[in-house]
């Protein structure tokens, strides 16, 4: 660690920075397309004025660092430099040494890669702990006060900024400006909640004791005993709650069926599980390196 700051977090930041710059130039800039957030600004500067988008994104930032080292602690404040200093410095790389690929004929496609390559550049950067500075730093705030996705709070600022974007672009380049914009939303909504998605069952039966123990024999997996009340019958009974990974949620129901075939289950997806099982192993130890 330096300054308190994991290195497998700056390398991961500074991959995403590089992804998400790559978009900006090869999809967005080529063939036209704005951007939503402090990042649109730069691009309606650039399509305006020609203003070079590594510089006015850094100049843009500036004030925000303020707020963010006020309110988002030492730790986050400097991984929110990295990985804006980082997008600059990409920014000017890829604006230098650029793969064309104009795709103004096939603005379905151009978009689609522009929401992909931003959506997973900015994930990686979120999911370590970093920011890119301007509305990423607010929709971070929002998350981590008022539970909202990044990807929503981001998608209402960003579509501000591109209904001003009407001034200089097309209504046809503003409308697929928004196709990417949705779809960047949706795939950092999906890399911050974890590529990793499981299944939550919960379990109502006369003989939830008997399903609970051939859950934790046959499956290794652990059950969480809730005490409820019918509404209908007045009766107390044990809810089980449990866990599982996707692929085992087939077996997971035969094993129900098994004992009580009319027995109630109430299956939902669980993303980003933690803890035993699934990050960790039975001495408590993370299973990542």
């Amino acid at each position: 660690m330096i300054f308190g700051l994991k290195i497998k977090n700056c390398v991961f930041i500074l991959l995403g920075a590089a992804i998400f710059a790559f978009g900006l130039v090869h999809f967005n800039m080529q063939n036209n397309l704005a951007e939503g957030g402090f990042t649109g600004i730069t691009l309606l500067l650039y399509f305006s004025s020609g203003l070079d988008p590594a510089i006015t994104n850094l100049a843009l930032n500036i004030p925000v660092f303020f707020i963010g080292w006020k309110l988002l602690g030492r730790q986050t404040f400097l991984y929110t430099i990295i990985g804006t200093v980082a997008v600059s410095v990409f920014l000017s790389i890829f604006q230098r040494y650029m793969i064309h690929m104009p795709l103004r004929h096939d603005l379905t496609l151009a978009a689609l890669f522009a929401g992909v390559f931003i959506g997973v550049g900015l994930g990686i950067i979120f999911r370590y702990g970093g920011t890119t500075g301007g509305v990423d730093i607010i929709a971070r705030l929002v998350y981590k006060y008022k539970g909202i996705s990044m990807g929503k709070t981001m998608f209402a600022f960003d579509a501000t900024v591109i209904t001003l974007s009407l001034l200089y672009l097309s209504y046809r380049e503003a409308m697929y400006t928004l196709v990417a914009v949705f779809i960047a939303a949706r795939v950092i909504d999906f890399i911050q909640e974890g590529g990793y998605a499981a299944k939550g069952a919960t379990i109502i039966s006369d003989k939830s004791e008997e399903i609970a123990n051939r859950i934790l024999t046959e499956m290794e997996r652990g059950v969480t005993v809730l005490k409820g009340r019918g509404s209908y019958t007045k009766r107390d009974r044990d809810v089980l709650y449990c866990v599982v990974a996707k692929n085992e949620l087939p077996r997971l129901k035969n094993v129900i069926m098994s004992v009580d075939p009319h027995a109630f289950v109430a299956v939902t997806d669980v993303h980003d599980v933690l803890g035993e099982g699934f990050t960790l192993d039975e001495q408590k130890r993370p299973l990542e390196p």
